[in-house]
């Protein structure tokens, strides 16, 4: 009898340091509502050691690992839960979330689909579907989803952001410009008004781009790219003098602003200061050496400084970069006639009546 103790008091230490599976699944949870997620962690795993097929554990689980970034693991989580529960919809959200946080988009959107045929009247799967068919290139999906959302929900500018750039990729400029505005306008969004403002400028509403310009500017003075755009579009409305001061704000933010040296050695160039003008477009070219209007600008100054030679060798690596466009042919063709190459004038010269010829016959 003697023997017996030793060995009740061995078993009795056995059974506190293993406990049962309630046990485990109390303080696991306990510790997730408490926000001890590692000690959560361990519980939910031990747990599932005892019972694999514990729906709530690896529920519970996913959605902590999810919350940590450990999409993957989160994701084998919930998917082992779905089995025998495929028409918990909760669980299906859960893990369309995990795809959708990993950028997994084609998965997430797969996954949102299915929930969203099942039940269209939820916004937030509606809506984040259509972002996934957005980031997938997906225009005409996106559109399909997000268009009726937005007649729904006109003052959601949640799905206004969504759709603007869809439309404006799409070739619906006009409309994506208004979405932006209104994203700007009632969510004193000064990204959104410089999209609003880049999309006009597109259009060629130049009064428009300013106002829109203004109005971010207003928002946020420091907001990267809007004096170049703002300066883009005040040539247009016969403001040059504006416009350097605006392009030389935005060269003092970001020296290496390859649109605001292209634009503002433009204006200068059209107002005759050839050796800034030069300096500008120098630096354009450096910036991005295949830019075919940057080479453009270049050979037009150098033709008026004379330099016809270097101009026209301008104009022939414009043409390489850019054949389907016409001007840059009859300029070059009067330079040739101009060196004494008759015969590569003339070959410009009805390259660009073709190029003509082309566009009104279509």
């Amino acid at each position: 009898m003697r023997l017996c103790a030793p060995v009740l008091l061995l078993a009795c230490a056995a059974a506190a340091q293993n406990p049962s599976p309630e046990q485990l699944f109390h303080a696991a949870v306990a510790a997730q509502r408490s926000g001890d997620d590692a000690a959560a962690i361990s519980d939910y795993k031990e747990l599932l050691k005892l019972r694999p097929e514990s729906f709530e554990a690896r529920a519970n689980l996913g959605v902590i690992l999810a919350r940590q970034g450990h999409f993957d693991e989160a994701i084998e989580q919930y998917r082992a839960a779905l089995a025998g529960h495929e028409t918990n919809t909760a669980l299906r959200f859960n893990l369309a979330l995990a795809y959708y946080k990993k950028s997994a988009f084609a998965d997430a959107a797969r996954e949102f689909d299915s929930l969203h045929r099942a039940n269209l009247a939820d916004t937030r799967v509606s809506t984040l579907l259509g972002e996934c068919y957005a980031r997938l290139g997906q225009d005409e999906q996106t559109l399909a989803i997000l268009g009726p959302l937005e007649e729904a929900n006109p003052n959601d500018l949640g799905i206004a952001s969504l759709l603007a750039p869809v439309l404006v990729r799409s070739g619906h400029l006009g409309e994506g410009m208004k979405r932006y505005e209104k994203v700007g306008r009632l969510g004193h969004s000064a990204e959104a008004y410089l999209l609003a403002g880049q999309t006009a400028l597109k259009l060629s509403l130049f009064e428009d781009a300013r106002s829109y310009a203004d109005a971010a500017i207003k928002l946020d003075p420091n907001l990267p790219g809007v004096y170049t755009m703002r300066g883009m579009a005040l040539p247009f409305l016969g403001d040059s003098d504006d416009a350097i001061a605006t392009l030389n704000k935005a060269l003092a933010a970001d020296p290496n602003d390859f649109e605001a040296h292209l634009t503002l050695g433009k204006v200068l160039y059209t107002a005759r200061d050839l050796p800034d003008s030069r300096l500008h477009l120098e630096r354009a070219v450096q910036l991005k050496p295949d830019s075919f209007l940057a080479l453009y600008e270049m050979g037009r100054l150098e033709r008026t400084e004379g330099k016809i030679e270097a101009a026209a060798k301008d104009l022939e690596r414009v043409i390489r970069l850019n054949p389907a466009w016409a001007q840059p042919h009859v300029e070059l063709s009067a330079l040739y006639f101009r060196l004494n190459r008759k015969a590569d004038g003339e070959r410009e010269k009805a390259e660009f009546d073709r190029l003509n010829v082309v566009p009104a016959q279509q």
